[in-house]
């Protein structure tokens, strides 16, 4: 027997989230017919906030529904410290230790010439250009302690040395391979505690 168009469709289209297989995808459409309608409704609205109201903040590139976003308006922050990270939700990892009280710079991804992804392609321009114009003291580099963060740390420590700024790296507190996203507070705030100079 056929499962019904609608049900179909939205098998296929939880499919294209990530981890999600043909099963979770099935379970989670019979479960999404089972729930009360308000809160199918509460979800599919919630999805279509995000949608509309999220945008990108023009200083930092982080995610915020009002320009510049929270954390680049706040006066009491440390406007001349930059912790650059690859993704917008690296920025909420970093502020949930409460250490950090500088700014943020988000690459939106990392070089990876394998996918096609160029220094071009990420926030890197801008990086230097706010580091030429703005006599920022340290940046501090956050990226994963993969291969495509490894060299993206790199190549924009050399990018930023003619530009007399001190450049750090966060410290080997984190095991290769691994993402900030899913490291605790602690090993992460012993990480930027022990940020290396690069260069």
């Amino acid at each position: 027997m056929k499962r019904p168009p609608a049900v179909n469709e939205l098998i296929e289209e939880l499919k294209k989230l990530p981890g999600i297989g043909q099963k979770t995808a099935e379970r989670l459409s019979f479960f999404l017919m089972r729930i009360q309608k308000n809160r199918a409704t509460k979800l599919a609205d919630s999805i279509r906030n995000i949608k509309e109201k999220i945008i990108l903040c023009s200083l930092c590139h982080g995610i915020t529904e009002t320009d510049p976003c929270g954390i680049c308006s706040d006066n009491s922050r440390d406007q001349k410290q930059i912790c650059v990270v690859e993704e917008p939700h690296d920025v909420y990892v970093m502020e949930n230790m409460g250490y950090f009280k500088g700014v943020y710079h988000v690459l939106m991804g990392v070089i990876s010439p394998l996918d096609g992804i160029s220094p071009d392609d990420l926030n890197i321009d801008v990086l230097k250009e706010k580091v030429a114009n703005q006599e920022i003291r340290e940046v501090i580099l956050a990226t994963n302690p993969d291969m495509e963060g490894e060299s993206t740390a790199v190549y924009i420590s050399k990018v930023l040395k003619p530009l007399n700024v001190t450049v750090t790296r966060i410290a080997r507190g984190l095991p290769v391979g691994s993402d900030i996203e899913y490291a605790d507070s602690v090993t992460l705030l012993k990480s930027l505690e022990g940020r290396m100079e690069m260069g």
